[in-house]
């Protein structure tokens, strides 16, 4: 086509449309995301969030120049006692600029300090009251780690050059530590991000007597794509979670609210692989030293019995002759004891002998005459007591039929009745 620009003067045309006054010193409120500064010039990401569930609604590239960044950032951080970093929301005097080659972008020339504290650390300082006023915030920092890190759930984006840099550094450890390593796969971005690590977690708390640690882990990227770690279902999740949980996401600079709840935070996900070896490396030297102490002193025994058997076999040749000396003089000794002992003891049982043969006749006199007191006293009572003493009070015994007669009913006419005197007996027949 005859009337084709050229991208140059097509970009050219944009700056013109974009450099208006309507676009030039504006005051604007944003959250600072991926703050970086390098030759004195600060670049970030501004970004507009939805209040209610924190999609990104607007984002655009902004710049600092050098002349004017060291003055912003000072007085920034002298009214707010923060650095002018990710996370910040802030009120920026922008201009609108379009560079032919770098494109669209906003130019900083001013701030508000006073318009501080952004959504996003607003956001995430709820989170962790939340989490401390339900009890749960140090649970998962305060777990114990075992003593060697060999089993490993990981989460993260499958085919991530994250997850692909962590397994590099793990199986290529220097020291030729042996890891078994599954992967849960999630989204690591997005607003997918968030059921789909949860259901990873799920997953691993349904066997976790099989894994040591859970390490989530995310290469690197814009902060502003870590918004989806900022949520209080995952923080709290994680903070309950009943196995160490390793945070490994973004860039050094980049801080989410899972790095305050998780047991440990490493930078990148080869920083977290580095830092299990470590684990690893750790739990290994201790062995060595274990095994060193064991040899040392194992050696140090054998050493010392080496030199107690050569003292027993210098005393070999004597020690019979001075044991059986001594084992005759103890003999001798407890003869002599046991005679003056067995003399003592003997004098003493049979004065106690003589005592009790005493004892005994003297018990026996007084008991045979108690008893035979008892057989006299008995003796008068049965004679009191016996029919003859009864008839010879005047009293007398009827018999019938040779019975004993105890009522007047029992005799019949006609019968012949026996009556028993003191002096004989006496028949008569009843009419």
């Amino acid at each position: 086509m005859d009337n084709a620009i050229t991208l140059v003067e097509l970009n050219r045309l944009i700056g013109r449309l974009v450099v208006v006054p309507d676009t030039q010193n504006v005051w604007v409120t944003a959250e600072l995301s991926d703050v970086s500064s390098r030759g004195g010039h600060c670049y970030m990401e501004l970004l507009q969030k939805d209040p209610d569930n924190g999609t990104i609604l607007a984002k655009a590239r902004a710049v600092i120049w050098a002349n004017v960044y060291a003055r912003i950032a000072f007085r920034f951080r002298e009214v707010t006692g923060q650095q002018f970093e990710t996370g910040i929301k802030v009120m920026l005097r922008v201009s609108a600029s379009f560079h032919p080659v770098f494109g669209f972008s906003l130019v900083v020339s001013d701030v508000n300090p006073e318009f501080t504290m952004g959504d996003l650390l607003r956001r995430r300082q709820e989170i962790l009251r939340r989490l401390q006023q339900e009890g749960v915030l140090e649970m998962n920092r305060s777990l114990q780690w075992p003593c060697v890190v060999q089993r490993i759930a990981v989460i993260s984006a499958a085919g991530a050059a994250g997850y692909g840099d962590f397994i590099n550094q793990l199986y290529g450890n220097h020291a030729q530590l042996k890891f078994k390593v599954k992967l849960f796969q999630a989204v690591v971005q997005g607003e997918r991000a968030v059921p789909t690590i949860l259901d990873a977690l799920q997953q691993i708390a349904a066997d976790e007597d099989n894994w040591d640690c859970v390490v989530i882990i995310r290469g690197g990227g814009a902060t502003s794509d870590l918004a989806a770690f900022e949520n209080y279902d995952l923080a709290a999740n994680i903070a309950q979670f009943p196995l160490p949980v390793v945070i490994g996401i973004g860039h050094e600079r980049d801080v989410t609210v899972l790095d305050y709840v998780a047991n440990k935070r490493v930078k990148t996900p080869t920083a977290a692989a580095e830092w299990i070896i470590s684990k690893g490396v750790e739990a290994l030297e201790k062995l060595r030293n274990i095994g060193a102490e064991i040899l040392q002193s194992v050696t140090d025994r054998l050493a010392g019995s080496k030199e107690q058997l050569s003292y027993i076999e210098a005393l070999l040749p004597t020690i019979p002759h001075s044991l059986c000396e001594k084992a005759l003089l103890r003999l001798q000794n407890n003869v002599t004891i046991l005679a003056q002992v067995g003399a003592r003891s003997i004098s003493s049982q049979q004065v106690k002998l003589e005592h009790v043969a005493q004892l005994i006749s003297t018990t026996n006199n007084v008991t045979l005459r108690q008893q035979r007191d008892r057989l006299d006293a008995m003796e008068r009572m049965l004679d009191a007591l016996s029919p003859e003493a009864t008839l010879r009070r005047g009293y007398s015994i009827t018999r019938v039929n040779g019975k004993v007669v105890t009522s007047v009913e029992e005799i019949k006419p006609g019968m012949t009745i026996e009556t028993t005197l003191s002096d004989g007996v006496i028949t008569s027949k009843h009419d």
